[in-house]
């Protein structure tokens, strides 16, 4: 009930805005690919930066993939089911793919500090 609110107030002037034009629904998809790409970009760089698997990279590696989960949980949770579906599913994957980097770069920054 609470989320229905939530995710009408944040997404519906994105549709609407959206709708106007054709180029503003190009606009959102190649944002979409481009945060999708960037994501995927940055984890594959990043593991193979932080090394092989072994006991210790296996924990950074599987945390990296709970938050990954724990991302696209929230935004199933947010995101509208009723339009646009499509494209938040889009964004969900970038998302998470993009928190994981995160998690894995500030991961690497702490092992190359120390």
């Amino acid at each position: 009930m609470m989320f229905d609110y939530v995710t009408n107030t944040l997404f519906l002037p994105l549709k609407a805005w959206v709708e106007q034009s054709n180029g503003n629904w190009n606009i959102l998809i190649v944002s979409g690919f481009l945060l999708l790409f960037v994501g995927i970009g940055l984890i594959f760089i990043l593991r193979n930066k932080i090394g092989k698997e072994d006991e210790r990279t296996n924990q950074i590696y599987l945390k990296s993939s709970f938050i990954m989960l724990g991302g696209i949980i929230l935004c199933d949770m947010f995101f509208p089911k009723d339009y646009m579906w499509q494209i938040f599913f889009l964004f969900k994957y970038s998302i998470a793919f993009m928190a994981s980097a995160v998690y894995l770069a500030v991961r690497y920054w702490k092992d190359i500090s120390n």
